[in-house]
């Protein structure tokens, strides 16, 4: 059996190698770290075996010298691996997710953005290219100015027209690995969402946590938080060195996360700031990656697993597009532990990357009885704001409603159907969401 972070679980078995080139001959998907929350990574119900690039990690070249920091690297190459690698040379990845155990095959396949989106837009944005073997066999390079449609297709495309063998893409240089934080608490929701704008034009990342199940006077107060780079002058003595993470080793009871323990948590959370800005030097990995502070964190949602219903909401809605959406998500029962909600800039070139000019609310809810009713909810006054889900953490949304929010579909399915005509490549979730 196969998962999803999620704790989705379906049939298969995959196969791993330094040689990716050997496994995607007959592979009809390839995975790398399996950190896609829902079914993606999972083979359609009719195949059996995914080929895994997690082995294929190797750099194949970096341009130090002129100082570019253009990278090529094969497909399993972690995020992790680039960070203890290139923050010493002060370079960095240009831009992060929520988690650095991610691949760069997985970076592209999902378009990862992160909490500088509004300043640099989604991975797909720094790729220059990237080699890939289709349907057919055939191993090619996509770029912008070969087989265009292709690339722009696969940046966002779930690894749906082609395996991912290596990319390349530019880094940007950081004056130092360290990070200059500020953190102030807010008390509702408009005060929150009139911070982040404010915070987007002095600083490339904003990001906070909301409280999803205030009383109407304090819905969505959270704690937003800011951040740039540390010059030189400002950052602690040496390289920040690979934090202690310990582990959840069992797997705990399903009532653990309940409305009662989230609303005690989030009382505790918004407790412990300051409602002042507070300012201080921030280890990367704390503020990049507080996912990863708890290792098989997952465990925490119990045998059944959960979901992250993860959207953006159009600008164009304003303040009252969110307000509408959190007071739906409240009216449903949804209870959520970990709520993130950042902004988003324009929307990138990826036929189905996820990011739009807008707002992201990005909810942790366990899998009950009522978790498809719930999705089913939100889903449609999704679609009825203009809004969409993210395919990466997606595991609920029903074809029709993907269909109703996502208007590039027929321009993408031209192009998997020039690529891969028969159907060849596919997942549980392209079969769930009809795309192929």
């Amino acid at each position: 059996m196969l998962s999803g972070w999620g704790r989705v679980f379906g049939p298969g078995r995959e196969v791993a190698s330094e040689d990716i080139e050997a496994i995607t001959r007959e592979a009809t998907l390839t995975r790398g770290l399996a950190r896609s929350y829902g079914d993606s990574s999972l083979p359609h119900p009719d195949d059996g075996v995914v080929a895994s690039c997690r082995l294929a990690d190797r750099i194949l070249s970096f341009d130090e010298t002129s100082g570019s920091g253009i990278l090529r690297a094969e497909a399993g190459f972690s995020l992790l691996q680039l960070n203890r690698t290139f923050w010493r040379r002060n370079f960095a990845a240009p831009v992060g997710p929520g988690t650095q155990f991610i691949t760069l095959g997985g970076m592209v396949s999902a378009d990862v953005h992160g909490k500088d989106h509004h300043a640099t837009g989604s991975f797909g944005a720094h790729v220059r290219e990237m080699r890939m073997r289709l349907a057919s066999g055939d191993i090619v390079t996509a770029s912008r100015t070969e087989n265009a449609d292709l690339f722009k297709a696969t940046i966002g495309g779930m690894g749906l027209l082609g395996h991912i063998l290596d990319v390349t893409f530019k880094m940007p240089r950081v004056p130092s690995a360290w990070v200059a934080i500020e953190t102030e608490r807010m008390p509702d929701i408009d005060a929150y969402l009139a911070g982040l704008k404010e915070a987007a034009r002095r600083f490339p990342f904003t990001m906070g946590w909301i409280d999803t199940l205030g009383a109407s006077g304090s819905l969505g107060r959270g704690v937003l938080m800011r951040g740039r780079w540390a010059s030189a002058e400002e950052a602690r003595p040496g390289v920040p060195q690979p934090l202690i993470r310990p582990g959840l080793p069992v797997v705990l009871p399903d009532f653990v996360i309940s409305r009662l323990t989230v609303s005690l948590f989030n009382a505790f959370f918004y407790g412990i700031h300051s409602s002042k800005a507070t300012r201080k030097i921030e280890h990367p990995e704390t503020f990049f990656y507080p996912l990863d502070a708890i290792r098989n964190w997952n465990r925490l949602y119990g045998s059944r697993g959960f979901t992250q219903y993860q959207c953006v909401i159009p600008e164009a809605t304003g303040p009252e597009g969110v307000k509408s959406f959190l007071n739906l998500l409240r009216r449903t029962g949804g209870s959520s532990m970990l709520s993130v909600i950042k902004d988003c800039g324009e929307e990138g070139e990826g036929l189905l990357s996820f990011p739009m000019k807008g707002t992201t609310v990005a909810l942790d809810l366990p899998v009950r009885d009522d978790t498809q009713s719930i999705v089913d909810t939100l889903n449609a006054h999704l679609i009825e704001l203009g809004g969409r889900v993210y395919l990466a953490k997606d595991r609920f949304t029903k074809a029709a409603d993907y269909r109703g929010m996502e208007k590039r579909l027929d321009a993408w399915r031209e192009i998997k159907q020039k690529y891969d005509p028969k159907g060849r490549l596919r997942s549980a979730q392209s079969a769930r969401l009809a795309l192929t």
